[in-house]
């Protein structure tokens, strides 16, 4: 799930924020840099996790993985997602924040979640993506709204898309409000969605699945209600190759004049982190 920062306009530098996995299937935080104008060459790696699993019984103990990173007048915040182990289905979600320090790695608010399991979302939520807009923090999140049972197989998990809000990035106001449900019987999950909002209108991209991954689009004028326009999402399948089976997870940035979209392919980023470029 990479989340760019440019970091040199000129030289057309980024700092992508990445998920990888280790052999136990654990995730954490880490940074490279790259130029758009060389993006085959990396320039820096990070040497050790920028934020590692939680403690131990804590909503994040079994990994963490990128959602969204927020400036705003004094911090620089990450919003994430953390994992648990559970016995009846594979995983819980919650989501937590973290700040990023003067040496640049990550430290938490605390070790508890700041949105998790409710009586009305019983399940789990994940995948923040966070835009502060007139001192308001608007959040659209993965929410999971069931668990099916299969014959022989591991369960499935059923999410949509849908929003809430806060103050201060600590205490969120949500309401249930679906802003991206399913199109299809086929479909049951959704991947981290990115929002921009420019020219007066929200912009969503976002990863939904029914056999495979692909990226939709989405446009809304208030940021809640939402028209699916998946025909409008600028990107498809390789024919073959590393992103030929599944695309997933974009995040959009605009750098050296030009707009860009990073996103992983084949095995939910197994096989890689891409950039496409806009032609328009």
């Amino acid at each position: 799930m990479p989340s760019a920062e440019v970091i040199n306009e000129s030289l057309g530098t980024v700092r992508v924020y990445f998920s990888p996995r280790d052999q136990w299937n654990r995730s954490e935080v880490r940074s490279f840099d790259f130029s758009v104008f060389s993006p085959e060459k990396i320039l820096k790696i990070s040497n050790r996790a920028l934020l590692s699993r939680g403690k131990l019984g804590t909503f994040d103990d079994s990994g963490v993985t990128l959602g969204s990173i927020v400036n705003t007048d004094d911090e620089k915040l990450l919003f994430y997602t953390g994992w648990n182990r559970t016995l009846t289905v594979p995983f819980n979600n919650s989501i937590g924040v973290a700040e990023f320090s003067s040496d640049g790695l990550l430290v938490r608010r605390g070790d508890g979640p700041i949105m998790t399991r409710t009586l009305f979302e019983p399940y789990s939520c994940a995948s923040p993506f966070v835009l502060r807009e007139s001192g308001i923090f608007k959040m659209w999140y993965a929410s999971m709204d069931r668990w099916q049972e299969m014959a022989g197989r591991k369960p499935v998990h059923h999410y949509n898309i849908k929003f809430a809000q806060s103050s201060d990035g600590i205490i969120w106001e949500r309401d249930g409000h679906v802003s991206i449900d399913y199109a299809e019987p086929a479909e049951y999950a959704f991947g981290r969605p990115f929002v921009l909002h420019e020219d007066g209108i929200y912009k969503m991209w976002y990863s939904f699945r029914g056999d495979r991954y692909r990226i939709g689009y989405a446009e809304s004028c208030d940021g809640k209600n939402w028209e699916r326009l998946d025909q409008l999402a600028g990107i498809n399948r390789s024919l073959r190759g590393w992103d030929s089976e599944m695309i997933e997870y974009p995040f959009i940035f605009d750098c050296a004049g030009s707009r860009f979209m990073l996103y992983n392919g084949n095995g939910y980023g197994r096989s890689g982190i891409g950039l496409a470029k806009c032609i328009d």
